[in-house]
């Protein structure tokens, strides 16, 4: 057996001791699915962290981390009498043969374009097959919000419900701002979430339409904002003064500051 299967094998036995009935885990025993699945879901957040902080080291530790939460999901399916990890790993080998036709039945170089074209086809007959007819019916819940926004764009439009580009995007929210501004002067709390969501919703899909990664920007903003933000902290640290002291024109040179230092790292 190979280096990877050796360790893969090592893993899985783990994985049974700890969920032994007489000398496991307490923790580990009382666990179920759904116990388990905000850890699976925070586990993939910390894979993506690691790779955008460029931390190779950490995204080594984060996958480990988020294969044991495979091999604890199959574990218990596999105590359920359901499946085990081997057919959770054959099923991910058969579903990749399947939608690689191009390469592993009849050979042949396709663009980009067609691949995508390919690849979907494969999907929808998969959801065919499965029993899934509506287009947006098995799009995750759990996915984060403007992730899903835009999947749920993306699938809408297979049926011809989209905007026609990027511009009619751009138009509708200007739209959604005035009737932000509508709800806020109408003192309406309730109606001003609700269009801040159609907002963001919109955003999402303006982003789609420039194949732009909303989640993935707005995740980028987050940190650029953060480094700035503790880069203030040095800064004013190092000057001996108090965030909570500053006035609006003492932040805005710190905050400029910041972000030329920032920029130059």
């Amino acid at each position: 057996m190979s280096a990877a299967g050796d360790e893969l094998e090592a893993l899985l036995g783990l994985m049974r001791a700890l969920r032994d009935p007489q000398g496991g885990c307490a923790w580990d025993r009382e666990q179920s699915f759904a116990s388990i699945a905000p850890f699976t879901i925070e586990e993939a957040y910390e894979v993506a962290d690691a790779i955008g902080r460029g931390d190779l080291d950490r995204l080594r530790d984060e996958l480990g981390d988020l294969l044991f939460q495979v091999v604890f999901h199959a574990r218990m399916a596999e105590e359920a009498g359901r499946f085990d990890f081997a057919a959770v790993a054959r099923g991910i080998c058969d579903k990749l043969v399947r939608r690689h036709p191009h390469i592993f039945v009849e050979r042949k170089a396709l663009d980009v374009a067609q691949l995508h074209v390919s690849w979907e086809m494969q999907k929808a007959a998969e959801r065919a097959a499965a029993g899934v007819h509506g287009v947006l019916s098995d799009v995750p819940r759990a996915l984060p919000a403007l992730a899903r926004a835009a999947k749920l764009g993306r699938r809408a439009r297979r049926v011809g419900f989209d905007w026609p580009d990027a511009a009619g995007v751009r138009a509708k929210i200007d739209e959604e701002l005035a009737e932000i501004d509508a709800a806020l002067a109408a003192d309406e709390r309730e109606q001003v979430a609700d269009e801040i969501g159609d907002l963001l919703f919109t955003v999402a899909n303006w982003a789609r339409h420039l194949a732009v990664d909303a989640e993935d920007a707005l995740r980028r903003a987050a940190l650029k904002f953060e480094q700035r933000f503790e880069c203030m902290e040095r800064l004013a640290e190092r000057d001996g003064r108090a965030l909570n002291g500053l006035q609006a024109a003492q932040w805005e040179k710190l905050w400029c500051e910041a972000k030329s230092l920032t920029k130059k790292e």
